[in-house]
């Protein structure tokens, strides 16, 4: 798994929406709210929706080589066998959503809330085959102390999660729609890499907004510490966030909503395998320019 994630030429799904953002997800699926009537009902119907996904002939390591996944995505099963295991057999390396969300903005940023149950969590993940981990933080404004607060829970968080064994996927994403986000992505590259200089454990990857300026995050990816550096698509709908990621050699897609966008719960088995596959193909041809 590790040589897939280092050295493949190919990008990482992102099928990790939690509870919060299911019904959007759905809803850009073709499914109303009216179509569940209960929790249980909502996660039946994205984790068919991931199914299909996974389980589709262009889904593979070829151009897919990661895939981070929601709890209870990982703790299912699709074509018959656990999720996790079937993603590796195809070649595509499994990752795991541990975050429990955000807490409220404060020093222009986001927070994750406490994961006390976080080292359980990763030992469950570990007994299925999971290879690595994702959380998520916002950054809204170029606030010094909210940024050096981001920075320093995400490494805190990583310590743990690397001591299970798993690759943590530090994720401090910088809102592309905030008035300062140039300046942001200043502070976080400066932060970042005095944590970077400072880790003693084994490298890490890293999940960033797309930099205003097109290279910013260059020694990012050139440093020893840090094993792959991805992208959220962070808003942008795929043409635009394929642009920009080409713009940033090294860096590689982590897209949900961008690699998403066209799939339809109507669409017949070979509408649906087509469109996905358009859509890997784009994506990839962004991630390896």
């Amino acid at each position: 798994m590790l040589d897939q994630i280092k050295s493949g030429q190919g990008f990482i799904a992102a099928l990790d929406q939690s509870g919060g953002s299911t019904p959007k997800a759905l809803k850009g699926y073709g499914i109303e709210g009216d179509a569940f009537s209960n929790d249980e009902e909502m996660f039946g119907l994205i984790h068919d929706m991931r199914s299909r996904i996974i389980t589709s002939p262009c889904f593979n390591g070829q151009k897919v080589i990661g895939a981070i996944l929601f709890e209870r995505t990982m703790d299912g099963d699709a074509g018959g066998k656990p999720v996790p295991a079937l993603l590796w057999e195809r070649g595509v390396v499994p990752f795991l959503k541990v975050d429990k969300g955000l807490e409220d903005e404060a020093d222009g940023v986001q927070l994750m809330k406490a994961n006390p149950g976080i080292d359980d969590l990763c030992a469950r993940a570990v007994a299925k085959g999971v290879f690595g981990t994702k959380m998520r933080s916002v950054i809204n404004l170029a606030n010094e102390a909210g940024v050096k607060a981001i920075v320093a829970q995400q490494f805190a968080e990583a310590a743990r999660i690397a001591a299970h064994g798993l690759v943590p996927i530090i994720e401090p994403e910088v809102n592309i729609k905030s008035a300062e986000r140039d300046a942001a992505d200043r502070l976080l590259l400066k932060e970042t890499l005095a944590a970077l200089d400072a880790w003693t454990g084994a490298p890490v990857m890293l999940k960033l907004s797309l930099p205003t300026e097109a290279g910013l995050f260059q020694p990012l990816v050139d440093h020893p510490k840090v094993l792959r550096v991805v992208a959220l698509s962070g808003g942008f709908a795929r043409p635009e966030a394929c642009v920009e990621l080409a713009k940033n050699p090294g860096i590689i897609a982590s897209f949900s909503r961008a690699l998403l966008e066209d799939l339809r719960h109507q669409m017949s088995d070979d509408e649906f395998n087509a469109s996905l596959g358009g859509a890997i193909d784009e994506i990839h041809a962004a991630s390896v320019a």
